[in-house]
């Protein structure tokens, strides 16, 4: 396969990782009760059992695509040639792999805030509070390696020659994720349908722009 199908073709399976998981991720976490009911995961309440199981296994199939579509961004940052390029693969793996084990937990925990009603309530909090330790504390590394990784993103493109251009640095990961959320509280309409699927809707503008740029400056 030619380097020039090799890329466009990693990009493709990026962009459908954002869908895929996406989609998972929306079945999984949204619900029309979502905003106000945030303390103690009780959105789940509302999320059918079915959206669940359903969600689980199309994030599940989804995540891996991930690390394919990572191969080209650090393709589209040339690679070998930019000393950068390695460490921003290096940290998509790593954020797309803590991103799949939290993923797997959810469906779990929406199953167990169906069951609250039928549980003892010191074991339930108990569970939760494990729960939260265990797993909820994976979003938190991630949203530390998506920095890191956003910061490596904007120098290889600054200091270095890739197929973007300069512009192209401030759609990193973090600023988008950030531009996702400010929708979320100044537009809730809007933002309740983005912000459960942020990281998400995050990459599928990411990897857009990059196919769009790959067509337009790769030679």
């Amino acid at each position: 396969m030619k380097e020039k199908q090799l890329i466009f073709i990693t990009g493709i399976f990026g962009l459908i990782a954002s869908i895929i998981v996406g989609l998972g991720e929306f079945l999984l976490h949204y619900s029309d009760q979502l905003i106000g009911n945030a303390e103690n995961y009780n959105f789940f309440t509302f999320v059918p059992q079915n959206n669940l199981i359903y969600g689980h296994f199309l994030a599940v199939i989804g995540t891996p695509l991930y690390f394919v579509g990572y191969y080209h961004i650090y393709k589209m940052l040339k690679g070998k040639e930019n000393k950068w390029a390695f460490i921003v693969f290096t940290l998509g793996i790593i954020a797309f792999t803590v991103g799949g084990f939290w993923i797997t937990s959810r469906a779990f925990l929406g199953t167990i805030v169906h069951l609250k009603e039928q549980m003892n309530s010191d074991i339930y909090t108990q569970i939760l509070e494990n729960y939260t330790l265990l797993s909820e504390s994976l979003v938190q590394v991630l949203r530390v390696v998506i920095l890191l990784l956003s910061i490596f993103f904007i120098i290889s493109i600054l200091k270095s020659k890739t197929y973007y251009n300069k512009w192209m640095a401030i759609t990193n990961p973090i600023l988008l994720l950030i531009l996702v959320f400010s929708v979320y509280f100044v537009v809730p309409s809007i933002g309740k349908y983005i912000a459960p699927i942020a990281m998400n809707v995050v990459h599928f503008i990411l990897f857009s722009l990059s196919l769009y740029q790959f067509s337009k400056n790769y030679k």
